[in-house]
């Protein structure tokens, strides 16, 4: 896949960066260049190769789901200068 300079320019604008015609030449040839090395990735047998999600091989910690804390709302809500069954009252801000 190759990019022409019209393509540069839309880019360019696309990301409010100003460009002129040499800079546009430059960034074509760039480009062109890094989308030629990402072709050459396609060259590579990945087909025995497993997907991994992280380059160390390693389990999860694994811990059992259950409430360790909590259930004191009553607490939370003691010093607000308003509260209503265990919530915050706040003035109205918009009418």
């Amino acid at each position: 896949m190759t990019v022409d300079i019209a393509t540069v320019k839309r880019v360019a604008h696309l990301a409010r960066i100003a460009v002129t015609e040499e800079e546009a030449a430059s960034f074509q040839g760039e480009i062109n260049a890094i989308l030629g090395f990402a072709e050459q990735l396609n060259e590579v047998d990945v087909s025995a190769v497993e997907p991994l999600t992280s380059v160390v091989a390693q389990t999860m910690k694994m811990r059992d789901d259950v409430v360790t804390d909590g259930d004191y709302a009553a607490k939370v809500v003691q010093n607000a200068p308003a509260s209503d069954d265990e919530f915050f009252m706040v003035p109205k801000v918009i009418e």
